[in-house]
């Protein structure tokens, strides 16, 4: 059993490495569902094996045998080799609530202060421009959604590559992109390989918001000279927006401006290797359900309720 709890917390290792190859192999709209389903679902069979793992220790402990109603031992390999492994598992339970609780109360608090900045100044329909001399323009999330955009900013472009701008910050909005890399956040705390894993997805949501902006203007070209631009101007300079807050500045802006100098990748079959991180994710779930399930059947009979 612990064996099989052990398979949802190694496959998550192989995440990064398949998630590039997904960015290079995939449109960039198809890497950004592939690689945040399959974050989201590592993620989840990760916590659910950790949980799994910790319980199975603690109802070794008599208290919590108690608790738990047990009136036979509960069927497990020797308590050396479970409970070092259910402290450890408790604790990186712990240790992931911790660090996803200071991340939210950041991102909140970040997500609050733009939005009551933003409110503060006169809308032109759903682009709001900040005094500031620091260049800067992203889009915020929530109702209604807004493109915020500095004066350093504006002042930066010229009025066609401003435009190439904003239909940038629209496809995040309009692609809800700020969802993604919640969802990217949050696997990132739940287990530390997913890390790289969150960045991937960073990357996607970024270059699908270039090709719907280069659609939008009719012209990738300009589309990579008003990122190109737009993050040259923010060279050197600190930004407080929230992670979760997709730009077109973030990101490799050399290797986003590249892809878009190049043809456009349509859709096709779905490449293998997506296929391959998809399955990754699917057996991360099946196997932490299954060890769940087995160690629910283990309780059970210590509980007298099922025979042995």
């Amino acid at each position: 059993m612990i064996a099989l709890l052990l398979v949802p917390l190694l496959l998550p290792c192989a995440a990064p490495a398949l998630a590039r190859r997904v960015l290079d192999r995939c449109p960039p709209v198809a890497a950004l569902w592939t690689l945040t389903v399959s974050a989201l679902l590592l993620a989840g069979g990760s916590v659910a094996a950790l949980g799994t793992l910790a319980l199975t220790g603690l109802l070794r402990i008599p208290a919590f045998a108690a608790l738990g109603e047990l009136v036979h031992p509960l069927r497990t390999p020797s308590e050396r080799l479970v409970l070092p492994i259910a402290a450890l598992a408790a604790g990186l339970l712990v240790l992931a609530a911790l660090t996803l609780g200071t991340s939210l109360v950041r991102q909140a608090a970040g997500l609050r202060t733009a939005r009551a900045q933003a409110d503060r100044r006169p809308a032109a329909g759903d682009l709001c421009v900040v005094d500031s001399p620091r260049p800067d323009a992203y889009a915020l999330p929530g109702r209604p959604h807004r493109i915020v955009v500095t004066t350093a900013m504006l002042r930066s472009l010229d009025a066609s590559e401003r435009e190439a701008l904003f239909a940038h910050e629209r496809a995040h909005n309009s692609g809800g992109h700020h969802y993604f890399l919640a969802t990217a956040e949050l696997a990132a705390h739940c287990h530390p390989a997913l890390r790289p894993v969150r960045e991937a997805i960073r990357l996607a949501a970024e270059r699908a918001a270039d090709e719907a902006a280069a659609t939008a203007v009719g012209d990738r070209h300009l589309t990579a000279r008003a990122i190109a631009r737009a993050a040259l101007a923010t060279t050197g300079q600190d930004t407080v927006r929230p992670t979760v807050t997709p730009a077109a500045t973030t990101g490799p802006v050399p290797r986003r401006v590249a892809a878009l100098l190049a043809p456009a990748r349509h859709a096709r079959a779905v490449p293998w290797i997506a296929a391959l991180l998809a399955t990754c994710a699917v057996l991360s779930c099946a196997t932490a359900a299954t060890g769940a399930f087995r160690v629910h059947e283990d309780i059970e009979i210590a509980q007298g309720e099922a025979a042995d």
